[in-house]
């Protein structure tokens, strides 16, 4: 590589470590707020829940280090607050309940699927990896069986 090729990729490294480091100043929203209602699970459920499940789903999101760190921090917040919108076991519906089954039905769904959790959060969450026993003790409860 010639002096031209060498400055060309001098000026372009710095330009990544300057847009790395503006982008770490973009502010993320990584609040966990108060729990309103608990979803009130067995303890076997609720301990595969709160593995599998509430980090994306519950007002007690644990937010790993990288989620400081921009622009995967952009992602994972996102992801939170989607999860959230769709189902909040913090928010548990606790007297609507046609809101219960509908989102009961969908946890049964979902889970006997493999659509949850995400296949990108069991990735970096082997703790997420649910077993057919784990599966199946969601399965069972979200259908009141």
């Amino acid at each position: 590589m010639g002096k031209r090729g060498r400055r060309i990729v001098t000026v372009a490294g710095v330009g990544l470590a300057v847009a790395l480091v503006g982008a770490q100043l973009v502010p993320v929203d990584r609040t966990n707020p108060p729990v309103r209602n608990d979803v009130g699970a067995p303890a076997e459920v609720a301990a595969v829940l709160r593995a599998a499940c509430y980090d994306c789903h519950s007002h007690e999101t644990r937010w790993p280090w990288y989620s400081r760190v921009a622009p995967l921090s952009w992602s994972i917040a996102r992801h939170v607050e989607e999860g959230r919108e769709e189902l909040n076991f913090s928010n548990w519906p606790v007297v609507d309940f046609t809101a219960q089954d509908e989102l009961l039905r969908e946890v049964a769904h979902e889970v006997e699927k493999d659509g949850m959790p995400l296949a990108s959060y069991r990735w970096g969450h082997p703790e997420a990896r649910l077993s057919a026993a784990q599966r199946d003790i969601l399965v069972r409860w979200a259908r009141g069986e």
